[in-house]
């Protein structure tokens, strides 16, 4: 079964399927790389609870990035941000933005207790 969250009619808020969830973050708020990173971390946290899952079953993490000058800040906010120990597979690139306001995207994959 397919559990679809919140689904419009280009995405779903997040997909669980098999016991993983997939679902992609934009900053809803913030004008650099701190604050929008703090935003985007804090939405991630509501919509891993959503699915019955939290940040320390995150499997894999895409991030993309406006700007490569942001990698090493948004890097201190991820390490603070993630349970020692428990960092996922991740691949962090330099993208443009759908909105030129946002600063960096993040897909994540996180596994869901049954």
């Amino acid at each position: 079964m397919i559990q679809r969250i919140n689904p419009q009619p280009q995405w779903s808020d997040a997909v669980v399927h098999n016991g993983t969830a997939y679902f992609v973050e934009v900053p809803e708020s913030g004008t650099d790389i701190t604050s929008q990173s703090q935003a985007l971390l804090a939405q991630a946290e509501r919509t891993l609870a959503k699915v019955g899952s939290d940040k320390g079953q995150l499997l894999q993490a895409t991030i993309y990035l406006k700007h490569m000058a942001d990698r090493a800040t948004f890097n201190e906010l991820w390490a603070q941000w993630l349970p020692a120990g428990c960092a996922p597979a991740r691949v962090c690139v330099s993208a443009e933005m759908a909105s030129p306001d946002f600063l960096l995207e993040i897909a994540f994959v996180a596994a869901v207790q049954s």
